[in-house]
């Protein structure tokens, strides 16, 4: 297993991904290409001690920056890091390409380079939500906007293969996220894609609210990307407000630091299990071939963990089962 990382991408380019992506060689044996500006990354090679590893690099010049327009840039800068990691997933050089860089330049060069599965009528993004018993997927969570019954349908479809293949949850229960339970609540978008997962091959389980997500009543949470992305946003918030205030309070008096010393290691791992950097990066789903797309504030820690979920993604081929499933 072969994994492209873009190594100019992020906010903690190229330190972080360069660390991360010798972490994923160490600790789980996984072969990496770091893509970008050769001298670059022998610096950093270097300076975590890791010059003398068999690491591939693949020089390129230039790298699309956050501010310019993704589309564009991807077409104009077709030596950029984030463009030549994608194409070496296409020319199967690589099993799968992993960014924290731009995710709009992300997207456009997995459908530009590596084009839509068959029959797919939109990517879909799967962010991996925590809930009290483990973890589930939420689509979409940005890469559309504005959706149309059918696209839910097959975010639907992709969510439940990811679950499965990916997350090892067997027979996915599958929700609609919705302002109620009632079959015949929500706006037009979800009424009219109720009966569509009703009729479907799917273990729908019907309507789910968002006080259902993190409690795990769905495993795969199905909406238009603008809903997925306020719901991601809102969550990522609270979770840094509730460590804030509790962080306040334990500091509020000797007995409240004394009794924050003995839920420590409680506290400790429930942060852990509430990090992004706990999975990595979010799948591409529906583009042919593994996409990885990182949070741009990504330590080394995310980005290994992101190569893991790549390696892991391509090893269970999940672009296989995508495609058979929509062909089905």
């Amino acid at each position: 297993m072969k994994i492209a990382v873009d190594a100019m991408g992020g906010d903690l380019a190229p330190a972080a991904i360069v660390r991360g992506a010798v972490d994923a060689f160490r600790q789980h044996g996984i072969e990496v290409i770091l893509v970008g500006k050769r001298a670059a990354i022998e610096k950093e090679l270097s300076e975590c001690g890791a010059s003398d590893l068999k690491i591939e690099i693949v020089h390129c010049e230039e790298v699309v920056g956050m501010d310019e327009h993704p589309a564009s840039a991807v077409r104009k800068k077709r030596d950029s890091s984030i463009v030549v990691a994608t194409k070496l997933v296409k020319e199967k050089k690589a099993d799968a390409v992993v960014s924290a860089g731009s995710t709009g330049a992300q997207m456009a060069a997995a459908l530009f380079y590596l084009g839509r599965i068959p029959g797919v009528l939109r990517p879909a993004t799967a962010i991996p939500m925590p809930t009290i018993d483990g973890v589930s997927v939420l689509l979409d969570s940005g890469a559309n906007v504005d959706s149309e019954p059918e696209n839910l349908v097959q975010s639907a479809a992709m969510g439940a293969i990811y679950a499965e293949a990916v997350l090892g949850i067997k027979n996915p229960k599958v929700g609609l996220l919705n302002i109620g339970e009632e079959e015949t609540k929500g706006n037009k978008l979800v009424t009219e894609t109720y009966p569509l997962l009703k009729n479907s091959n799917l273990n729908f389980i019907g309507n789910i609210e968002g006080k259902d997500i993190n409690f795990g009543k769905a495993d795969v949470i199905v909406c238009d990307g603008f809903t997925g992305n306020v719901v991601l946003k809102t969550c990522e918030g609270l979770a840094t407000a509730m460590f804030t205030l509790i962080k306040k309070g334990i500091q509020s008096s000797l007995i409240a630091k004394i009794g924050g010393l003995l839920v420590l290691p409680a506290l400790r791992g429930l942060k852990k299990r509430l990090d992004y950097a706990e999975y990595g990066g979010v799948p591409l789903l529906g583009v042919d071939g593994v996409s990885l797309i990182c949070h741009g504030r990504s330590d080394a820690r995310a980005i290994c963990n992101a190569v893991r979920a790549g390696a892991r993604a391509a090893k269970q081929g999940i672009v296989a089962a995508i495609s058979r499933e929509l062909g089905r």
